[in-house]
């Protein structure tokens, strides 16, 4: 493990931390610039020289752990993903219906942006340019919670719960449309007012509804073949009757 450096009580001096508490200061330094991301919702003033203000250390600290500030937001936004799929999975325990477990999914990752809106729009509302080098689209497709909701739309089709598909295009489609949401919900968080719920709910019903599996349709003149029939029981009743 590197030997960091923190602050001494001398003047000039800095001491060097014992060895092996490197992963400790990294930690603190992961929650203080968590903590100010959270204050400020903004990651611009989220700063080198306040998050080791917070922490302490001096800003060369930093340095040892964290290629620079993108790196820090984004070592920050990859613990949300790791939470993100716990709430997708927490959202859907308990239900036996493999449709509900969607919607349930749905809602959760919604309400998931809405809650940390700083934190969705960098992980998900970035410029791929200002990513740092491997935050590219296949980590994402390679994530937990994308492999989870993968397995819930294939849970969906062997139940015959959605007529036959591949579960994959399936899952994005669905991603699609509640990223889609959510991002209206984190740049526009006035826009819906009370309604908001409301339209959560309009979008996953139609959702659900188009990957419902119709029911069977009666088959083609089936209809017109009853009318015929009862029509032709009806004028033989009538010829049966006395005086005809």
């Amino acid at each position: 493990m590197t030997d960091v450096l923190v602050p001494d009580t001398g003047v000039g001096r800095r001491r060097r931390a014992p060895r092996g508490q490197g992963r400790k200061l990294r930690e603190e330094i992961l929650a203080a610039a968590e903590r100010l991301l959270r204050e400020t919702g903004d990651q611009e003033a989220v700063s080198i020289r306040a998050v080791a203000d917070a922490v302490g250390v001096t800003p060369p600290s930093i340095y040892l752990h964290f290629a620079d500030k993108t790196d820090l937001i984004f070592a920050i936004c990859q613990k949300h993903f790791a939470e993100l799929d716990r709430t997708l999975q927490e959202a859907s325990t308990g239900s036996e219906d493999p449709l509900e477990s969607l919607r349930r999914q749905g809602r959760a990752y919604v309400h998931f942006g809405i809650d940390r809106p700083e934190e969705y729009r960098i992980l998900f509302m970035t410029r791929p340019a200002a990513a740092p080098e491997g935050w590219n689209e296949a980590r994402v497709k390679e994530s937990a919670s994308f492999h989870h909701l993968v397995e819930a739309v294939q849970a969906s089709l062997d139940a015959g719960a959605i007529g036959p598909a591949n579960a994959v295009p399936v899952a994005f489609g669905l991603w699609a449309a509640m990223h889609g949401l959510t991002s209206l919900f984190v740049a526009k968080p006035g826009l819906f007012g009370p309604e908001r719920e409301a339209l959560i709910d309009h979008v996953l019903d139609v959702q659900i509804a188009g990957l419902a599996r119709p029911r069977r349709a009666p088959r083609a003149g089936g209809g017109r073949r009853r009318l015929a029939g009862s029509a032709r029981r009806r004028r033989r009743g009538r010829a049966a009757l006395p005086g005809r």
